[in-house]
């Protein structure tokens, strides 16, 4: 069936072929008709493969063959086919840049200039009548030892990354106009060690992450509190909430299915309520989620749709990247909470971490909880919080077993597929781990 939409169609020339082939609109008659014709017995390599795939694709006849075919095409196609694509450029004088007098672009009377750094910054460099610089020696000055900016500036955000604030908060502006650094030596010794190390930032990770400031406690120190109310003198650690996409990669981990595997390549499209991209127009566009192991990609990958963020980014304050953001805003909302509870990501990682602990060697509730909550906030239960979940687990032990209906609705929520076993057991798991999922814990960073 073909349908054509719009107030005024236009003559339009259909042509169809029985015949199949990767590329639609490149199938190869001559070639087929060629290989039809030649007996059996003298056909050649290709033409026997030709022959092959026509059939694949014409008749389905392998159903998992053509399933699997279609698999690959459309990742071929995501990829255009391992073809990236490539800038080529021609050299030409470069153009006549002149002092504009009063910035009238129109006015050609003021003295001819040259490449140059900036005045105000160090090692500065000059071009000559004999040489004249190049985007190369731009960045080989952007590197150098006389430009310390560019370490300090780099070490500053990874700083904040590991310790909540960078050495200098304002992290977009290093300059006069920033926020001094709270430890000024620290920050150039780590820059040196960046620069001097060959640009390791595997080796920076590692000095930050098995230092004893990075290895304290997150217990705020009382009598600290007047004296250095901020902790800029890092006497304890911050803890801080995860950004958004680590949110989603946290719960997932959680739950066993992160995928780790894939790296790079095309954007994935996690779970999104229906509707959401109606007000969208030009065309009118269809979200269309991912499926099997593209859904549990890492957040970095998630598609990300110009002032149509997605919910569950948006609630936790990812930014829209209509901007650069060097620092997020940190909110503590309802919707956050909403979110971890009824986002499908969600409640299919609370299913799969139920099904995880139901299948441990804990065979009785107690070890269940102990295992849960060792693998998401890594430490055993308190007294009042297993008494909590124990009665909880209870309550929806008695609502499930009368709920049959409701019990499946919920384990099969998700792309992943139905968990196995009693259903009233798994569901109610669930629900105690949706609830372990949404606590403080699970999202912040000690």
């Amino acid at each position: 069936m073909v349908t054509i939409s719009g107030d005024n169609p236009l003559p339009l020339r259909v042509s169809l072929s029985p015949f199949a082939a990767r590329d639609p609109l490149g199938i190869d008659i001559p070639a087929l008709r060629t290989a039809l014709d030649t007996p059996a017995a003298k056909r050649t390599g290709p033409q026997e493969q030709l022959l092959a795939e026509t059939c694949l694709f014409s008749t389905a006849a392998d159903r998992p063959a053509f399933d699997r075919y279609k698999e690959l095409s459309a990742a071929l196609r995501e990829t255009n086919n391992g073809k990236a694509w490539t800038m080529v450029t021609q050299a030409v004088e470069p153009l006549t840049v002149r002092v504009l007098p009063r910035g009238n672009w129109q006015d050609e009377s003021g003295p001819v200039v040259l490449p140059a750094t900036p005045s105000f910054l160090p090692g500065r460099l000059e071009s000559t009548p004999e040489k004249r610089l190049t985007r190369l020696d731009l960045a080989q000055w952007i590197v150098s030892k006389k430009n310390p900016i560019t370490p300090r500036a780099v070490m500053n955000r990874l700083w904040q990354q590991f310790f909540g604030t960078g050495l200098s908060a304002a992290l977009d502006d290093l300059g006069s106009q920033g926020e001094p650094p709270s430890h000024p030596e620290l920050l150039d010794w780590i820059a040196s060690e960046f620069r001097d190390s060959g640009w390791d930032f595997k080796h920076m990770i590692k000095l930050f992450v098995t230092s004893a400031t990075y290895r304290q406690s997150s217990v705020a120190r009382p009598e600290l509190h007047e004296i250095d109310p901020a902790n800029r003198l890092l006497a304890f650690q911050n803890p801080r909430r995860l950004d958004a996409e680590f949110v989603r990669d946290n719960a997932l981990f959680i739950a066993g299915t992160l995928n780790l595997e894939q790296i790079g390549g095309p954007s994935i499209k996690p779970y999104q309520p229906p509707g959401y991209y109606d007000a969208l127009q030009f065309p009118t566009r269809d979200y269309v989620a991912s499926t099997g192991a593209e859904q549990w990609r890492r957040g970095v990958y998630v598609h990300r749709q110009r002032t149509f963020l997605h919910p569950m980014l948006a609630n936790f304050d990812a930014p829209p990247r209509d901007e650069c953001a060097a620092l997020r805003v940190v909110s503590n909302t309802p919707q956050q909470a909403l979110t971890l509870l009824n986002d499908p990501t969600f409640v299919e990682a609370a299913r799969l971490f139920a099904n995880r602990l139901v299948k441990s060697d804990a065979t009785d509730d107690d070890g269940r909880l102990d295992r849960a909550y060792q693998i998401a906030v890594a430490r055993l239960p308190k007294d009042n919080e297993r008494q909590s979940l124990k009665q909880f687990l209870d309550l929806q032990r008695e609502y499930y077993g009368t709920n049959a209906e409701e019990a499946a609705k919920l384990l099969k929520i998700g792309d992943a597929p139905p968990t196995t076993g009693d259903p009233a057991e798994l569901a109610a798991w669930t629900n105690v781990c949706r609830v372990i999922l949404n606590s403080q814990e699970a999202i912040t960073r000690y």
